[in-house]
């Protein structure tokens, strides 16, 4: 009966079920001598009831299915709203009412819960001040928000489906993943944070493109800067040109006078002095400046940690600089610069050291894969304050010019790695890390 549907099969097996009885019924009726008329009348209401039993039956199977292939269908075409009656008893026919009930229940909750989702996200979309564009597999325009819209100057409808090549935008499908560029869009030129991702729909690959207008959030930046810039230069100027202005007032006074006074030289002397000193002070002010301001880029070459922290070591003659080698590890990195920053982490923890009366001073070193670590411990007096470590010109040395750790850290930083200090939690002192990780340096 393979071949058969499932509900003929079952009106199959209903009749066969009846055959039997029906078999008896007639024979019995066949050879107990009736009349013609009530042997028909008979035999037809015997193969009736049979009949009829047997079709209730497949109805009895069937109607439950088409039900419940009803209560599917609505499902699968989004109506949740339909549930089937006759889920109260205990059989097994109420059971999958009971479970296709609660399917409905559980998928319209469900459904609620995504368009709910589905406007939030379209509602951030079209609030926030980013452009975001959606491309298919073949690039193609398939989403854009109001600010992209914004940013190409055409409204939403004429955009969508346009690939990105006549949109202008098949530049920035292309390259680094992140990337800032300087470039003219429909809406105006200037720059731009351009984010590109990956994601899939339909089982095909689509991209994510984010456009990000950093002119002004850069026009702020640049702002502060100059700010600091002249609070930290006016500081100093004034620092050195108030006591220069006051003592040039006073030698002037003194020359123009008729009668000089008897020690009038060696209060030239000490004048001139204080002005010289103060002088080669802003001298050395600005330069420091220049210095930090003007940091080239790496010259990339080929060096082995161990020669680069021995030849950093040798250089500071104040005290023994013990060091704790680490494995063989060759880098790509400017060697000059990273003597510079290790020199300059070094001289610190002398330091510190010093001003404790200790005399050690250790430099260690590991790595894990291409990630290499640098370690400078001394036994100072630690960190008070980290807030103000790497802001330029500030120091806490009678004589610190305040730009060493801000240098080290734009040299780590150029390198692709990262300069941090804290204090030790063994004992008082200071560890400063140097963090690289060579994989994704530029070389």
């Amino acid at each position: 009966m393979k071949q058969f549907g499932h509900e003929l099969r079952i009106l199959l097996w209903a009749l066969l079920a009846g055959l039997p009885g029906s078999v008896i019924a007639l024979y019995l009726l066949w050879t107990g001598g009736y009349s013609g008329k009530v042997f028909w009348t008979l035999t037809l209401l015997i193969a009736s009831v049979w009949l009829f039993a047997a079709f209730s039956v497949r109805e009895k199977v069937a109607g439950p299915l088409r039900t419940v292939a009803n209560l599917l269908e609505a499902m699968r075409q989004g109506d949740f709203s339909i549930r089937a009656r006759d889920a109260l008893g205990g059989d097994a026919l109420s059971e999958v009412m009971q479970q296709v009930n609660a399917m409905g229940e559980t998928l319209h909750s469900q459904r609620l819960g995504a368009l709910e989702a589905t406007a939030l996200l379209r509602k951030v979309m079209e609030e926030i001040d980013v452009s975001i564009f959606a491309f298919d597999e073949v690039n193609r325009l398939q989403l854009v928000n109001h600010a992209g819209a914004r940013l190409l100057a055409q409204p939403t409808e004429r955009l969508l489906s346009r690939d990105a090549e006549t949109l202008g935008l098949s530049d920035c499908l292309r390259g680094e993943l992140s990337q800032t560029i300087q470039r003219t869009f429909p809406s105006g030129a200037g720059r731009w944070g351009i984010s590109r991702s990956t994601f899939r729909e339909g089982g095909k690959p689509h991209q994510m493109l984010v456009i990000t207008d950093l002119t002004r959030a850069l026009r702020e930046e640049e702002l502060q800067a100059w700010q600091r810039l002249v609070r930290v230069l006016g500081h100093e100027l004034n620092n050195s040109l108030t006591p220069i202005k006051s003592i040039a007032g006073t030698l002037e006074g003194m020359v123009k006078r008729e009668q000089l006074p008897g020690d009038w030289r060696d209060d030239m002397t000490r004048g001139l002095s204080v002005i010289a000193s103060r002088s080669e002070a802003l001298g050395r002010f600005t330069g420091a400046y220049a210095k930090l301001a003007g940091l080239p880029r790496p010259v990339w070459a080929a060096v082995l940690v161990r020669d680069w922290v021995e030849r950093a070591v040798r250089l500071e003659t104040r005290m023994s600089v013990r060091i704790d080698y680490g494995p063989e590890f060759m880098m790509k990195a400017d060697g000059d610069q990273l003597d510079q920053l290790l020199i300059n982490l070094l001289r610190n923890a002398v330091d510190a050291s010093l001003e404790t009366g200790s005399q050690l001073v250790v430099v260690s070193w590991s790595k894990t894969g291409t990630k290499l670590e640098v370690r400078v411990i001394d036994e100072g007096l630690g960190l008070s304050g980290t807030a103000n470590l790497f802001v330029p010109f500030f120091t806490t040395k009678p004589s610190g010019s305040g730009i060493g750790l801000v240098l080290s850290r734009q040299i780590a930083e150029a390198h692709g790695g990262q300069l941090t200090l804290e204090n030790r939690q063994d004992r008082s002192g200071c560890v400063a890390r140097l963090n690289f990780d060579f994989e994704h340096t530029a070389a």
